[in-house]
């Protein structure tokens, strides 16, 4: 089975290489509930850094979506497509090896969100990954990491977007807690603010509403506290930059840059009391802030204020830096350009999927042993049963290790409740997309091949997805049937193909080798894994067209 090409990746197969001394350059796009945001980042691979060449925003109010249906509207679609294609015209101009693309709350939540995502891969190329909440959270710790030293201090990190607010409580080495509550300013605008100034009575409802939206996630974020810790805030996006343009406006001596700008509880009260004695036209008349932002600043500057009550804290500080930034330093996580403070960052995969492991009590021995096998079926048999480019070796090793967790449901038609308490599971570090392979590899590792009727499959939606589910779930099919035993049987795993007279190959053998005898034990008999391998080859043969042969290593 061919590779099916990334249009994605196709578009920028043609771009021009224009940057120099062995600088990368990689660009993020963020689709937010207000706005969207294009960022192309210069990357330096010797100090595992990167500094900003373009930085543009277009507000598209993807965010007034119908009031009936939930879905994104035309219009607001139609203004989405029109900035992503210069987005992404822009980006190739600048000679990006990539464009990392995400999209949040009003994608996520909408019901045509996914055909709105599709069609942007359709006609633009633009490969986007649907992030979760927990998950916008992360990226978003990530771009304020990259550009404000935590050292040893703990820091709240709070982020108001157009529909969702996410808060996170973080150091240098790693996010304690992320959460994701469904207040925005653009959802707040559109739903409780239709009188314009608000009444006290509609001001007083709208402060409780937010209070009790956000009182689950600062107790979350509370939770994780240490004794005698006392976090400093950071808040970041487009109403943290607008309050703070507002203070700083009445400043003496201006700063040029907000990034660090802090800002007082006192004086933000009184920015607030201020903006919401205001009309709609006054407030589009300060210079401080655009037009657009002026619109939805009330419920923003709401959202903040009542925030910074409930986690107690008397100052904020505003950091430029978010989740597109996030995008380009998660993008260098995977690509090892990043060590120091961010290496245990970088492992933020691999400990999710280990602590979703355990959650759902598999056996890690076992599992362990899986995924091992599964590594060495990969790298033995590239060429031959595939021709990934590395990408679902990783993906191959996290369905390994929770390839048996739906055993905690009912070991009957186990691989179907492991299938839906990954998909349901929360996966930090993974895309939306890479989120669902890695259940559907996990799906299809036993029974049938993979049907346009399962959920699962019909999820997969991209055809070089559903590729590398299709054969990562074939060398986890042979690596499961080689766990027979609770206790380890196999030393060492060899694959060698059989080829014809014109050296196609026309199978493949698998030999075992059996691990040294306990003293004074017989040595291993492998039997049980030679059926158990022998029982995969007519499906072997279906899914590949090609013989499967089982041989074991004298003992």
């Amino acid at each position: 089975m061919p590779p099916i090409p990334d249009p994605a990746s196709a578009a920028l197969a043609s771009v021009p290489a224009t940057t120099t001394g062995g600088e990368r350059r990689v660009a993020a796009i963020d689709i937010g509930t207000n706005s969207i945001h294009l960022l192309v980042a210069a990357i330096d691979p010797v100090l595992g850094s990167f500094s900003v060449v373009v930085a543009e925003k277009s507000t598209t109010r993807l965010g007034e979506r119908d009031p009936e249906t939930g879905d994104l509207t035309p219009e607001a679609i139609e203004r989405a497509y029109l900035t992503l294609r210069h987005c992404r015209d822009l980006a190739t101009s600048h000679g990006v090896e990539q464009i990392v693309t995400a999209a949040t709350s009003a994608v996520r939540e909408a019901p045509n969100g996914r055909a709105f995502l599709q069609g942007l891969q359709d006609q633009l190329g633009l490969v986007v990954d649907l992030v979760s909440g927990p998950e916008e959270a992360r990226l978003i710790y990530l771009g304020v990491l990259s550009g404000l030293s935590f050292g040893d201090q703990p820091y709240f990190i709070l982020d108001i977007g157009g529909g969702s607010t996410e808060l996170v409580l973080a150091d240098g080495r790693d996010a304690r807690a992320l959460t994701s509550t469904r207040i925005g300013a653009v959802r707040l605008q559109r739903e409780f603010c239709r009188e314009d100034p608000l009444t006290p009575a509609r001001r007083g409802f709208l402060e409780a509403y937010i209070q009790g939206a956000m009182d689950p996630a600062v107790a979350e974020v509370k939770r994780e506290l240490r004794p005698g810790e006392k976090p400093v805030l950071v808040a970041t996006s487009g109403t943290a930059m607008a309050m703070a343009a507002l203070a700083s406006a009445q400043d003496p001596n201006p700063p040029l840059k907000l990034d660090g700008y802090r800002l007082g509880r006192a004086r933000l009260d009184e920015i607030v009391e201020r903006l919401v004695a205001m009309t709609p036209d006054q407030r589009r008349a300060l210079t401080a802030i655009n037009e657009r932002r002026a619109e939805i600043i009330v419920p923003g500057a709401l959202i903040l204020q009542t925030t910074m009550e409930i986690l107690q804290v008397r100052e904020l500080v505003v950091c430029e830096r978010a989740l597109r930034e996030g995008l380009i330093v998660d993008w260098m996580l995977r690509n090892g350009l990043l060590v120091d403070r961010f290496t245990f960052q970088s492992t933020i995969r691999r400990r999710t999927v280990l602590h979703l492991s355990r959650t759902y009590g598999v056996d890690t021995g076992r599992a362990d042993r899986v995924a091992s096998h599964a590594m060495s079926l990969y790298d033995q048999t590239r060429g031959l049963l595939h021709d990934d480019d590395g990408e679902g070796r990783a993906l191959l090793w996290a369905a390994a290790q929770l390839h048996a967790c739906g055993k905690h449901v009912n070991i009957a038609a186990y691989h179907k409740h492991t299938w839906y308490l990954i998909r349901h599971g929360e996966l930090l570090g993974y895309s939306e997309a890479e989120h669902l392979m890695v259940a559907a590899i996990a799906r299809y590792h036993r029974r049938s091949l993979p049907k346009k009727r399962h959920e699962s499959w019909q999820l997969i939606e991209a055809g070089q997805h559903r590729h590398t589910v299709f054969t990562m779930a074939l060398l986890l099919r042979l690596a499961a049937a080689l766990d027979r035993r609770p206790a380890p049987g196999i030393a060492a795993i060899t694959v060698s193909a059989d080829t014809d007279r014109a050296h196609q190959p026309r199978g493949f053998t698998i030999g075992l080798q059996a691990g040294p005898p306990e003293a004074g034990e017989p040595p291993l008999d492998l039997s049980l894994e030679e059926w158990s391998l022998r029982s995969c080859a007519d499906l072997v043969l279906e899914a590949t067209g090609l013989r499967l042969t089982v041989t074991q290593a004298s003992p």
